[in-house]
Order: structure tokens, then C-alpha cells, then sequence
């Protein structure tokens, strides 16, 4: 099998993907197509038919295992394939491991480093709270090892959103050497638990699509509601430090454009928004290079408000 991320333009395509989404649209010209997003464990690429009605294409769905004969093209920067001929599948014909795009880092490595931070918790108050999701809580830990941080922005892979909390994690511990009026325990907590909420607003992979919960509220609102859950079940939880837990969840996307119900008001929600900023724009960042042969303009980019550059080692 060749993996998507092994590609380059002008290449062949004759192998079976696993069909992300499917989408039917028409041209200028009124001329229907149908826009496919194929994907394997290294990740996804954008695929167009531009003869749905084509003999050669049989009838198939999201989710459905299909075997694409096509042309990689290179369009804006990125690469997607020129579909010709496409066959449905049947179970046995493919390895669904084969198509589950998984981080390249050891799930149950990061997942031991972030129980080494819950560890160094002094406040008891934080450290129960921890200890009740990611120690006790079996399910909640299994589901928030195979979440996804996003749908497809940044870490939309098999244990997206467990790296990409253990690096904010990673950048708070950071922020509080460089900044000693930083309360640690507040911003390590804040930031484990700023994008829990994800494990209920996007369900797991194969389909990494919104819940019901999701589209209605939000992964911030949900955490918040996670957060204060468990807040309630521990006696004496002191009722400032768990709203400036929930404000720090509240505030982490920093603006109300991006999605915040609150701007930072404290020092730990400003560092928690610059840490989460960080990490998902030089993720999107990384996983635009790794999936593009180009060093040249990679075209405009939404996210970044910008034209990219692709820059490499010579």
C-alpha cells in the first residue's frame, strides 16, 4: 500500500483509502462533481471526480473503504487526485489500522508524562480534581488517549488532542520558570484540562465529525461543565480558585471572534491562550510542510490571515 503522505505530484494512484467525506457540487459551468476526502493513517488528501455519472465510478459513502485509480495533481500548493475509476470495497479486502491516522508520538509515553505533571500538582484541591478525570475516571482516559484536537485544523489524528495538551502542558511548565508570578498549579491544571471538553464535541475516529453536543455547545462550554462536575464532588473546593480554573478554560482562544465566551482577566488565562495559540498554529504549520513537496508560496492560508511561505534545510 502506498501511504498518502509518500505522494508527489504527477504520481499514480491505484490503492484502496478509506473515504473521510464526500461532498456533491457543481461547477462555473453547472457541470456536477463530486470533492472526496481520502485518508489512511498518514493522513487525508482532497480528491475530485469530475465524471460522478462515469461508468467507472461505482456508488459509495462516507466511511465506505474504496479503491481509487487516479493522477495526483498539485492545486494552490497542495496536492489532491484526479479520479478516473473507483471500486466499493468489502471487509476483508483492507486493514482499517491501515487507516486511522495516528500521532507519531507513543500514546501511552505522553500519556505517562502528563500523569507526571497531575503528579507534581501540590495544591490538593487541583490535584483531586486531576486525579478524578485522568486517574480514576478508566473511560474518560481511554476516550481522551483516541480523541482528536480538531476535525481538521491541527492534531486531527489518533492521540491529536493527548499531544496536543501535553505540549501546552509543555509551554506552561515553561511559562512559569520565565514568569514566577504565575500561579504553576492553576496554569498546569488549566492547562490539561483547557480541551477536555473535545472528547464529547468530536466523537472518535473513524468518523472525527461534531456530536449533537458539539455543534449545540462547544468544546469550551463543555469543559467548563466537565470542570465543575467534578469541582462539585469535592468537598471544600475553594470557590475562587474554581472560577479562576473555569475562566482560564472560559478564555483560552483569547477572543471572542475565535470562539471565547471570556477574554483573559488573570495572568494564567493570558499564558494558557498564548501556549494553545502556539502549539495549533506551528502544528498547522508543520502538517502543511509535511504534506507538500513545494518550498516556494504555498498560497493563502485562513488560519493565518496570510500567504504561506514553505522554508526547508537545505
Amino acid at each position: 500500500m502506498k501511504y498518502v503522505k509518500d505522494y508527489s505530484d504527477g504520481d499514480r494512484v491505484f490503492d484502496i483509502y478509506l473515504c473521510k467525506h464526500k461532498t456533491s457540487a457543481v461547477t462555473k459551468n453547472g457541470k456536477p462533481y463530486d470533492s472526496v476526502i481520502l485518508q489512511d493513517k498518514t493522513g487525508t488528501i482532497d480528491a475530485k471526480i469530475w465524471d460522478p455519472n462515469s461508468a467507472g465510478i461505482a456508488d459509495f459513502d462516507a466511511l465506505d473503504y474504496i479503491e481509487v485509480y487516479g493522477e495526483i495533481t498539485s492545486f494552490q500548493g497542495a496536492l489532491q487526485v484526479n479520479v478516473k475509476r473507483i471500486r466499493k470495497c468489502q471487509e476483508g479486502e483492507y486493514n482499517p489500522a491501515d487507516y486511522l491516522p495516528v500521532s507519531k508520538f507513543d500514546i501511552e509515553e505522553m500519556f505517562t508524562e502528563l500523569l507526571q505533571y497531575i503528579g507534581d500538582v501540590e495544591n490538593p484541591y487541583l490535584k483531586q480534581l486531576l486525579e478524578e478525570f485522568f486517574v480514576k475516571d478508566e473511560k474518560f482516559s481511554k476516550t481522551f488517549k483516541q480523541s482528536s484536537a480538531a476535525k481538521t485544523v491541527h492534531h486531527g489524528f489518533v492521540g491529536g488532542l493527548l499531544q496536543h495538551t501535553l505540549s501546552v502542558t509543555r509551554l506552561c511548565e515553561y511559562y512559569c520558570k520565565a514568569y514566577p508570578l504565575l500561579k504553576k498549579d492553576l496554569l498546569i491544571t488549566a492547562a490539561i484540562c483547557h480541551d477536555i471538553g473535545k472528547t464529547k464535541e468530536i466523537s472518535l475516529f473513524p468518523e472525527n465529525d461534531y456530536t449533537d453536543d458539539g455543534q449545540f455547545l462547544g468544546h469550551i462550554v463543555i469543559g467548563v461543565e466537565m470542570v465543575g462536575e467534578k469541582i462539585r464532588q469535592i468537598p471544600g473546593f475553594p470557590a475562587v480558585l474554581a472560577n479562576e480554573l473555569k475562566h482560564c478554560i472560559l478564555a483560552h482562544h483569547g477572543e471572542y471572534e475565535f470562539g471565547s465566551p471570556k477574554k483573559p482577566a488573570i495572568m494564567e488565562a493570558v499564558a494558557l491562550n498564548f501556549a494553545d495559540n502556539t502549539d495549533a498554529k506551528l502544528q498547522t504549520f508543520t502538517e502543511i510542510m509535511e504534506n507538500t513537496t513545494e518550498t516556494g508560496w504555498l498560497g493563502f492560508n485562513r488560519l493565518f490571515d496570510s500567504n504561506l511561505k514553505g522554508t526547508r534545510m537545505e
